[in-house]
């Protein structure tokens, strides 16, 4: 099973912010015991790095990418430290190109048919549709995949225990990237239990038929 599928299977993938690395293992723990063994770790902290890098190493069997990755520099980081994929807020050719030549997954933010034929330019066939909400959400997304049905799409942004199951049932989804089971005062509070208590609701939430 390549990245890609694995982030199929779980259809949520986890946005953390940490900004203390010694929360890194017992978040992931709780989003493991929570039924997510997957977590994008965003480099919008000097967190970020030191958290992927304990996090692969204590817990090896987690799926962690890296995510906000704005230049070549971090991705290069993100992937010393451990990372297995790259989530990037919009559409950088000198990411791309770098995630590429390294045989890395990546998911470029887009939210426009020009960054969309960036991407094919690429032969990538999954990115981010960022921010989802304030770009039209679900129905740009189904505009978007006429002109380019061979794409698809790993919404975040706005997404929520209210519309995630909306989102995900239309096929040109791969997964939905959220932080509602996440939220930055859990992590800082140290509520790894309320943590895992979102997380396996989640989870619950988008297998009910």
């Amino acid at each position: 099973m390549n990245i890609y599928e694995e982030i199929e299977k779980y259809k949520i993938v986890p946005v953390v912010v940490l900004k203390d690395a010694q929360n890194a293992v017992d978040l992931a723990k709780a989003l493991i015991a929570g039924g997510l063994p997957v977590a994008e770790v965003t480099f919008r902290t000097e967190a970020a790095e030191e958290a992927i890098r304990t996090i692969v190493k204590e817990l090896p069997d987690m799926l962690v990418g890296a995510g906000t990755i704005t230049t070549a520099e971090q991705a290069k980081r993100a992937l010393d430290a451990g990372a297995r994929f790259l989530v990037t807020p919009g559409f950088s050719r000198s990411v791309t190109e770098f995630a590429v030549k390294q045989s890395c997954p990546i998911f470029p933010g887009v939210c426009t048919p020009t960054e969309l034929m960036m991407a094919q330019e690429y032969h990538l066939s999954v990115v981010k549709f960022f921010p989802a909400a304030q770009y039209g959400g679900l129905n740009t997304i189904k505009a978007l995949s006429g002109p380019f049905p061979q794409i698809r799409f790993m919404p975040t942004g706005g997404i929520n225990a209210g519309n995630i199951k909306e989102y995900l049932g239309n096929p040109k989804i791969i997964a939905c990237g959220g932080s509602w089971m996440v939220k930055d005062s859990l992590i800082q509070e140290g509520r790894f239990d309320e943590i895992e208590r979102l997380t396996a609701e989640a989870v619950s939430l988008i297998n009910e038929n």
